[in-house]
């Protein structure tokens, strides 16, 4: 094989190489991104309630309204989840006096969340969201169906952050300064 004939092949290889890669990375994008979120999804969310794990209780979401929410999907069976709740919850401790709410809406069963909270307990609220909570995710914009999943609100009700996986202090430093 002459040289020429060489390169030829091996730019034929690096092209269709790169061409992969790209694919690849398009297809991820486009599954991972996040969806817009519509405003008949926005106002849903606000009718909602939820069991508590606890007590009974139910939580209603439009008593979360008028102050900016850190809404977050999590999973007891998720260790992103479960390692993200100790900075959720000191968020929760330092901001609430700000009028920040932080809420847990568990995709999980009650007995495991209620078993897990007895061991790892936080100060903000935690719901009830089962399997709906999947889909309620995904009309947030969630698209993927992954956990963890965050999103902030600001007062007035508005979808304004949103992160797939687990939030970082830097995150939620951005978010509460961009809230206020």
């Amino acid at each position: 094989m002459t040289s020429a004939a060489a390169t030829r092949r091996r730019l034929l290889f690096a092209g269709i190489a790169v061409a992969a890669t790209l694919g690849g990375a398009a297809l991820a994008w486009r599954k991972l991104r996040l969806a817009e979120v519509s405003a008949t999804a926005e106002a849903a969310l606000w009718t909602q309630a939820f069991d508590t794990p606890g007590s009974g209780g139910r939580l209603e979401m439009r008593s979360f309204a008028g102050r900016p929410l850190l809404l977050n999907f999590w999973a007891t069976w998720c260790p992103p989840c479960i390692a993200e709740l100790p900075l959720l919850d000191a968020f929760y401790r330092t901001h609430r006096s700000a009028g920040w709410q932080v809420l847990g809406l568990a995709i999980d069963q009650a007995a495991s969340v209620r078993n897990f909270l007895q061991r790892q307990p936080v100060a903000f609220p935690i719901g009830l969201a089962s399997q709906g909570g999947i889909e309620l995710a995904r009309t947030l914009g969630n698209t993927a169906g992954g956990l963890p999943f965050t999103v902030v609100f600001d007062a007035s009700g508005k979808v304004r952050h949103r992160k797939i996986g687990q939030a970082s202090p830097a995150d939620l430093q951005q978010w509460a300064a961009s809230i206020g």
